[in-house]
């Protein structure tokens, strides 16, 4: 039996963020193995960081002033991040990548309007002003997935797993790479599954089928 034509029509819509050194087209191409198998499940959204048309780069940088970690930067993100949320709308979810993914955990405890969040290689917060976004728990009760690489020499999986612990009922795919979206086929099986059971449960966004 083939696939109906509305099941086709049928697409999450996810917005895709970028590392500390990435872009949007850095973060499509590093994506591109893993998403490849994943387009009639998801429209993938990627944009860049301000600071990149201020010719400078990533969400923030982590500044230490008398053994107190700042991001510097923070504010300009969140401002353009909640303006991009009103103007753009609802998404069903976030991918987040490294720094990009440690801002998608941000963006849960804020409530952005999405239902749920996938993330690799990210990180919690350094910064004391920002602890606590994390604290409500209702809001981390939302699905989660986490791509963790156990040879990761950049963001070390253990502070990956800590910010997947911050979430109620997280699914953690752990693969042997290090600092990479992984495309694996336990990853991508576990991503497929992990999308088709958001759209089975979870909000349906119509889109053309042409």
């Amino acid at each position: 039996m083939g696939v109906s034509r509305n099941a086709e029509a049928t697409k999450l819509r996810v917005l895709c963020l970028h590392g500390y050194h990435g872009s949007a087209d850095i973060m499509r191409g590093q994506m591109a193995p893993l998403t490849r198998g994943l387009d009639h499940l998801a429209e993938f959204v990627y944009v860049d960081a301000p600071s990149l048309a201020a010719g400078d780069f990533g969400w923030w940088h982590a500044v230490d002033d008398a053994r107190v970690t700042r991001y510097e930067g923070w504010p300009r993100t969140r401002e353009w991040i909640c303006s991009f949320f009103e103007r753009e709308g609802r998404f069903d979810g976030v991918f987040g990548f490294s720094q990009g993914g440690a801002l998608a955990g941000l963006l849960v405890g804020l409530r952005l309007p999405f239902d749920f969040v996938a993330i690799a290689g990210g990180f919690l917060a350094e910064a004391r002003s920002l602890d606590s976004i994390y604290d409500s728990r209702a809001a981390y009760a939302l699905p989660s997935v986490h791509l963790i690489g156990r040879t990761d020499s950049i963001i070390p999986p253990d502070d990956s797993r800590r910010l997947s612990a911050r979430f109620l009922r997280p699914l953690v795919l752990e693969h042997e790479g290090g600092h990479v979206i992984p495309s694996t086929h336990d990853v991508v099986s576990g991503i497929e599954s992990f999308f088709r059971e958001r759209i089975a449960r979870g909000r349906r966004r119509p889109v053309d089928a042409t």
